[in-house]
């Protein structure tokens, strides 16, 4: 595991949102919804793949949002798959033939849609964030982005900001670490490990209340934000 020394902490710095970021060894960041407005790409894409393919069998409900915030939101794309399937009762295996409905089959079209969005539209971040991010790095906080996400890296780059960040922990780096996926907080133990510090002396900054909740208890002081106006508002 990479040693990075842990930063001095000087006197706090007050860095928008009331708070005083710099009394803390590091700030790890959620991605979709937090640096950069990548849910909503997200979102269209899922109801690209599962609003045909739930039409297409009888007896299946429309596809909804409430689909996407039950099962998708945040998740790593298997697991998500696998569990709307199981809750619409539908079996389906994790590999098939070309043109057959498997778990794989949905996985490679969502990103595939993804991609395409993101190669097309390209992607900015929440200015809000942006400012922070910037601050926060010009006063030596290290930082870190934790993301389901295996397009995560993709994202930050698009972004602008990917040299800003000492570590960035995605949907492929659970997989490689066995690491469940969030809301459990091991990923963001495992980026607070990766950067040589405790997790106790990290803040979380995440949209999700489940993640929010679950880093509060287990990872460190967490702080939940809105996609529509950064600041604390849950």
């Amino acid at each position: 595991m990479p040693s990075v020394p842990t930063p001095e902490i000087r006197a706090p710095t007050v860095i928008g949102w009331g708070m005083e970021w710099s009394r803390y060894h590091a700030v790890l960041f959620d991605l979709d919804g937090v640096i950069t407005p990548t849910a909503e790409v997200h979102k269209r894409a899922w109801a690209h793949v599962f609003a045909p393919l739930l039409a297409g069998i009888p007896g299946q409900r429309p596809y909804g949002d409430d689909d996407y915030y039950a099962y998708l939101d945040g998740r790593q794309r298997a697991e998500g798959i696998r569990d709307l399937l199981a809750a619409r009762g539908i079996r389906a295996p994790e590999h098939a033939g070309d043109g057959e409905l498997s778990v794989a089959s949905i996985d490679e079209e969502k990103n595939r849609l993804f991609r395409e969005s993101l190669s097309r539209e390209g992607i900015e971040p929440y200015p809000g964030t942006a400012a922070l991010v910037r601050g926060l790095a010009g006063d030596g906080v290290l930082l870190g982005v934790v993301s389901s996400s295996r397009n995560a890296r993709h994202v930050l780059l698009a972004s602008g900001l990917a040299s800003l960040f000492d570590v960035v922990v995605d949907g492929d780096d659970m997989a490689a670490a066995h690491l469940p996926g969030k809301p459990a907080p091991d990923a963001f133990l495992y980026a607070a490990e990766l950067l040589g510090i405790v997790a106790r002396g990290a803040i979380v900054v995440e949209d999700s209340v489940p993640g929010s909740r679950r880093a509060q208890r287990e990872v460190s002081r967490s702080w939940s934000v809105s996609t529509a106006a950064p600041g604390p508002t849950r």
